[in-house]
């Protein structure tokens, strides 16, 4: 797949491990990179600091914080304190989804590339190792790819956009494996669905069991700063 016409891409970026993953594949293959992260009520702040210094360390053209209040409609045990965050996991889709989520994050990623002449959005959505959320599945990424082309004047005047998600069928182990090699730090992430103000992680939370199960089934050693 050759690289954005303008050599610039938006890579959503979370803080957590899987997207400064991602950044860091976006910028191997020579992008520009303009990251952006959500301040949207969600209780394991910690995650916005996180970012910060993924992309102050990887050096990006410019990084956006956007406020979007989803604790407002709540829903989500990430956005109501009310909803206990689960320690065991849980059949069907948990309580840790959070509704429309990656469709406004996306939604607002095409505005600013399309306001930067980017014709590459990258996200770090994973349906191998991962929770069941519906908006990380393949099927999502792809409809979503359509509506940018259809709902922009840049997606109407032909120049199109391309929804990126190379994590999409990579197991934990293997994502850890190709960020080391792209030379990720991930002491500097945060995954933790209820990590503290420090970002040190609870260990229980699903979020939490799937990255240590990266790291184990890897061979490389836990860079979790954890609770305790």
């Amino acid at each position: 797949m050759s690289s954005s016409p303008s050599g610039r891409a938006v890579v959503l970026l979370s803080g957590g491990l899987d997207s400064a993953t991602v950044l860091a594949m976006a910028q191997a293959e020579g992008l520009a990179c303009y990251t952006m992260s959500f301040d949207y009520g969600q209780r394991h702040r910690a995650e916005l600091a996180a970012a910060e210094r993924v992309a102050s360390a990887a050096g990006v053209v410019e990084h956006k914080v956007i406020d979007m209040n989803l604790n407002g409609i709540g829903g989500s045990a990430l956005t109501d304190e009310t909803i206990a965050v689960p320690e065991s996991p849980e059949q069907g889709i948990p309580v840790t989804y959070v509704p429309a989520r990656n469709t406004l994050f996306l939604a607002l990623a095409l505005g600013w590339a399309e306001v930067l002449e980017a014709r590459d959005i990258f996200i770090g959505v994973n349906a191998v190792d991962y929770s069941g959320y519906p908006d990380c599945r393949p099927a999502f990424v792809e409809a979503f790819e359509q509506l940018a082309n259809v709902a922009t004047r840049a997606g109407v005047e032909g120049q199109g956009f391309r929804i990126r998600a190379p994590l999409q069928y990579m197991s934990k182990a293997q994502i850890i494996e190709a960020g080391q090699a792209l030379g990720v730090d991930y002491s500097q992430t945060v995954s933790c669905y209820q990590a503290d103000k420090q970002g040190r992680a609870c260990g229980v939370c699903d979020s939490c069991r799937l990255r240590a199960a990266g790291f184990a089934a890897a061979g490389v050693p836990d860079a979790t700063l954890y609770q305790g």
